[in-house]
């Protein structure tokens, strides 16, 4: 059952000690709080994690960065038949070759300088459980090996010794990279990737979930008030919710649950004004217009529309709607609801317009 907390409700008491008590109770937040959402686009999603966690199979989960693999992971953990079980994860980006496999595998005592005694790895910690492998894209092919054997035959060995081990795992894949082109690339195994595709899940972008925006927004804001101790609920102002909508988030929700944490931690009263998605930009910099002549910017310009005023008729109608299009995206940091308001467009037709813009780039 889907956790969805309303924006009403969390909107219309200006008490934090029930919303604490009413989100939190009297233990710490969780992170499994933090798979929420209503837009149709996620319920969809959570509907098909939900029926294949039952299913005694591998699950591969793609998805961008900061979008939530690791919790669906977690998800599929605790619907399955195994949930009373070890839930194990390894980032498979963080180490090296011969870190992988003894991490995965373990090892025995002398296998290697520094083995001082025996070891047990991952899949052997994990038996009778789950266990997660977080960016999957990054493991040698050496190890995707013995992982296949693990996945095929549910045996293998320790680094320095001959023994089988069997185990009784699940595996959970994840990756932001496009496997499938890993496998032309020869950098990944076909085979591994047949065994692990059983269910491919695709973790949707914080951008398709428009609707689910203000309800993580106030569920973020809610949780940072609480850990600051304050005594009433953050409220956002009309500007920044604007700026909050806006926002394309190509960090997901690990960038939306930053951005909202920095902005209450950083106000001084529960109403919440100011909004930076860039905690690196600095006002020191010098502009542009102080690092160039004043007029190469427009200088640029007109070689450009003198450029576009030798072509074919379409061909230069099209030029110049790339112009237009690629200055509206720059000044509007390329949020694409700002650069379509900048062009007087809709924003399904700035959509098809971008659309276009992408087909004709590839």
């Amino acid at each position: 059952m889907l956790t969805i907390i309303l924006r009403s409700k969390i909107l219309g008491s200006n008490s934090i000690n029930a919303y604490s008590q009413r989100h939190y109770g009297r233990g710490t937040p969780s992170r499994a709080d933090e798979a929420l959402g209503q837009s149709e686009i996620f319920l969809e999603f959570q509907e098909r994690l939900s029926r294949v966690a039952p299913v005694n199979r591998p699950t591969l989960l793609l998805g961008e960065r900061g979008s939530g693999k690791e919790l669906a992971a977690n998800r599929l953990h605790y619907l399955s038949k195994r949930w009373q079980g070890p839930f194990l994860t390894l980032n498979c980006s963080a180490l090296s070759q011969s870190l992988i496999e003894s991490e995965l595998f373990g090892y025995e005592k002398g296998a290697f300088t520094g083995a001082a005694q025996r070891r047990i790895g991952r899949f052997e910690a994990a038996d009778g459980g789950s266990l997660f492998l977080d960016e999957i894209g990054n493991i040698p092919m050496e190890v995707q090996e013995k992982i296949l054997r693990v996945v095929e035959y549910s045996t293998f060995e320790r680094v320095g010794s001959s023994e089988s081990i069997e185990v009784d795992v699940r595996i959970i894949a994840a990756t932001n990279a496009d496997v499938k082109a890993l496998v032309a690339r020869n950098l990944f195994k076909q085979d591994l990737l047949d065994r692990l595709s059983f269910e491919v899940l695709m973790v949707p972008p914080m951008r398709e979930r428009e609707e689910d925006i203000l309800l993580l927004v106030n569920h973020f804001a809610g949780r940072m008030a609480v850990e600051l101790g304050w005594t009433e609920i953050p409220r956002f102002s009309p500007e920044a919710v604007r700026a909050l909508e806006e926002y394309q988030w190509p960090g997901n929700v690990r960038e939306l649950k930053n951005v909202v944490e920095r902005a209450v931690y950083r106000s001084n009263s529960p109403r919440i004004t100011e909004i930076v998605f860039d905690p690196f930009f600095s006002p020191y910099e010098k502009k542009p217009s102080e690092l160039e002549p004043k007029d190469s910017a427009s200088d640029a310009v007109s070689s450009d529309v003198s450029d576009l005023l030798t072509r074919p008729l379409k061909e230069a109608v099209w030029g110049l709607k790339v112009q237009m299009l690629e200055n509206a995206l720059e000044k509007a940091r390329f949020n694409q609801k700002k650069a379509a308001r900048l062009l007087g467009l809709t924003y399904h037709q700035f959509r098809g317009l971008y659309r276009q813009y992408r087909e004709n780039e590839d």
